[in-house]
């Protein structure tokens, strides 16, 4: 396969309208108002399963022997490729086993099943329900379908790229596609180059799953030791060894981009389309306006591919409350003012004829209290700057808490005051899946010999909570409590030093 001519055959031979449609190329007239440039968004959340991946899975599917649909196929999957592959294999009445995470959100299980499929849950992450499925497929007989390595899939994802080309005629300066595993970005990029090399074909990953940065910086295939969950559809670890040669030789370029800035992108597609995508779904917007901004570019012409619009209501919820930061109209600071008759109008005064968006206010001691304030932004990061300048001008002590993960989870709903008298507290940041026994699997993980002396969980309607704990362990006794976190196998984060701990809830004698 490293003819470039054989992938794009396989591109135009493929087999995806039997299930897929082809999506509108839409124009963003808000977003490419205020970018000084023409934005294209090609909606594949629009497919019948909400997604792009049925073109892939189905490409794979219509090119298997009569023995091969005989014996079934199988794939391992939390969502949107899992629903592909049903739907494909309900259409050539072959059997499909998906093998899900046994936390996978009852709305995707459902899904699934309801297009015939047989679901197996097991284990308690992708890698678990993938290394299952291999298994079974070996035992079975049945056919695997993997998600993006392979070059059926990825011909079939390639398919969104000829549609692209075919539905707008005019120049295009750089189409923005989200990266997981990078089986899109492959087949995108091998039709653009093959055909109009000039045209930029950019990458656009999570922070926190930074999977083909990391390989390309690299030079092969890395294994992330964690991913985050937030953009859970493109949670991979490892990008493909096929993919990765790929995106290695053509990809102009990878931007990764933050929770927050994800979120404003659903907004942005929100304002111009009245469609909520999900979160991996609004990733290229995000690239695309980071990119882009920095760029400094007037008058071009880009396209962003809206992957998927599988998302649960109830994380709307999360996503609305990052959009303003992300979006970079809201800033948020800690800040310590006097205890005094007027000081609380004083500061009121200081921060001048702004839209306060949150304020909470907290008694510390006789001589000065503590203060958690949301602000509207107009001019973004800039006027950022001149409200923490002119809050220290003004003699306050302020510390900017927009970009601080732990205080916009939790520390901004929970300002409770510090714990006087409280010994050898240390403050762990926990993500949590959402299912039967993690809090107890948690609390036997710690253990009956610390004691617990804060605890916060927020459920952001996903696959997982939050949790922030605090736990009393004296410095002699740090390395075995490490070791019980290391039992507990969670992704978890020391956050002993934040500043809004520090601030807000610490024992004074701490600080």
């Amino acid at each position: 396969m490293n003819n470039p001519d054989s992938y794009l055959e396989r591109i135009l031979r493929a087999r995806v309208q039997d299930v897929a449609v082809e999506t509108p190329l839409e124009p963003a007239a808000r977003l490419g108002a205020r970018l000084g440039n023409r934005v294209l968004l090609k909606r594949e959340d629009l497919q019948p399963v909400f997604s792009f991946k049925l073109r892939g899975a189905h490409n794979k599917l219509a090119q298997l022997t009569a023995e091969e649909r005989r014996r079934g196929v199988i794939c391992s999957s939390a969502g949107n490729h899992a629903q592909g592959v049903a739907l494909s294999a309900q259409r050539f009445g072959v059997r499909a086993v998906v093998v899900m995470p046994a936390l996978t959100a009852a709305i995707k299980v459902r899904a699934v099943r309801a297009l015939g499929a047989e679901v197996v849950l097991h284990g308690n992450a992708y890698d678990d329900a993938y290394e299952h499925a291999v298994a079974l497929a070996a035992r079975e007989g049945l056919t695997f379908v993997h998600p993006f390595d392979d070059p059926a899939v990825i011909a079939g994802q390639g398919t969104i790229a000829m549609e692209i080309l075919h539905q707008y005629r005019d120049p295009i300066d750089a189409i923005y596609v989200p990266i997981g595993g990078g089986g899109l970005a492959s087949g995108i990029a091998l039709y653009v180059k093959a055909l109009y090399p000039a045209v930029r074909v950019v990458g656009v990953e999570a922070e926190e799953s930074p999977s083909m940065a990391r390989a390309l910086a690299a030079g092969q295939p890395v294994t992330l030791e964690h991913v985050g969950i937030f953009a859970d559809g493109v949670a991979v670890r490892r990008v493909g060894t096929e993919t990765f040669r790929v995106c290695s030789e053509l990809l102009d370029g990878v931007v990764l981009v933050s929770t927050d800035e994800i979120c404003a992108a659903i907004q942005d597609i929100f304002e111009d389309t009245r469609s909520i995508v999900e979160p991996a779904g609004a990733l290229a917007v995000a690239g695309l306006k980071k990119d882009v901004g920095a760029g400094g570019v007037q008058g071009g012409t880009f396209v962003a591919i809206n992957s998927g619009a599988n998302v649960n209501f109830d994380r709307l919820r999360h996503i609305a409350e990052r959009a303003a930061v992300g979006e970079e109209r809201e800033a948020l600071f800690a800040v310590e003012i006097p205890e005094a008759p007027g000081s609380f109008l004083a500061f009121c005064r200081a921060i001048g004829q702004r839209s306060v968006t949150e304020f909470n206010y907290r008694y510390a001691d006789r001589s000065r209290a503590r203060i958690f304030v949301g602000l509207e932004l107009r001019e973004g990061r800039a006027e950022r700057g001149r409200i923490m300048a002119a809050l220290a001008g003004a003699g306050y002590p302020v510390v900017d808490m927009s970009d601080d993960e732990m205080a916009k989870l939790h520390v901004r709903h929970m300002v409770g005051g510090p714990a006087a008298g409280l010994a050898d507290e240390r403050l762990c940041r926990f993500e949590f899946p959402e299912r039967p026994g993690a809090l107890l699997q948690f609390l036997q993980a710690i253990g009956a010999r610390w004691n617990i002396s804060l605890f916060h969980y927020r459920n952001h309607g996903s696959d997982y909570g939050r949790v922030l704990a605090g736990v009393q362990v004296p410095s002699a006794a740090l390395d075995e409590f490490h070791r019980h976190l290391a039992v507990l196998g969670y992704p978890w984060w020391d956050e002993t030093a934040n500043p809004a701990y520090r601030m807000f809830l610490a024992n004074p004698a701490q600080e």
